[in-house]
């Protein structure tokens, strides 16, 4: 374990290889699970805002279950979560033209039309942050859903922390960043 300010953090992101194979898994993460994406309060604002520019991307059931309860909900530990659409979907879930599931809120804020990138829970993946009284736990979430993330990081030979370096540094900062990536130099060089 390594910690940085108010954050302790497990080793298997400075050590486990990863890099998202959409080609193969097809975003299945959007789909798959018992709830949908964690988010933060503050993100529930920055989505009501961003309805309006991804609404003709969503699913007919999507807009749906947006018009009658709301795009969020409160999952078994009282947070709030992205709704889901049959037990599965995200409702913010849109395909492209090689049925890869995407998310209509990074699609738009690719193509300029919104600030709000996506929630930081989903830009953070495979990497889960639970907040406790006194600490943050950032840890690697193994689901085996990303089998050929983690054969293409080998290829690729990139880390967890390393793919993931926008999403990090958009969570805790450039210079929380900075620390964990310099702690990893270290930490490989004298394995």
């Amino acid at each position: 374990m390594l910690q940085i300010n108010d954050t302790v953090i497990s080793l298997d992101i400075v050590e486990e290889m990863f890099f998202c194979d959409l080609n193969h898994c097809k975003g299945i993460c959007c789909v798959e699970g018992e709830a949908g994406a964690p988010l933060e309060k503050d993100e529930l604002p920055q989505i009501e805002q961003s309805l309006p520019f991804v609404w003709e991307d969503l699913s007919d059931s999507a807009k749906k279950i947006i018009k009658q309860s709301g795009f969020a909900c409160l999952d078994y530990d009282d947070e709030y979560v992205t709704a889901i659409v049959d037990g599965k979907d995200c409702v913010f879930t849109c395909y492209d033209d090689n049925g890869i599931c995407r998310c209509a809120l990074e699609k738009a804020y690719n193509e300029g039309k919104i600030t709000f990138n996506k929630p930081v829970s989903c830009h953070l993946y495979p990497i889960r942050v639970s907040c406790y009284q006194r600490f943050r736990a950032v840890n690697y979430h193994r689901w085996s859903v990303c089998k050929s993330a983690i054969a293409l990081g080998e290829l690729k030979q990139v880390r967890v922390y390393q793919f993931l370096k926008d999403p990090l540094i958009r969570k805790f900062g450039k210079a929380w960043y900075d620390q964990l990536h310099y702690f990893a130099e270290y930490h490989l060089a004298k394995r």
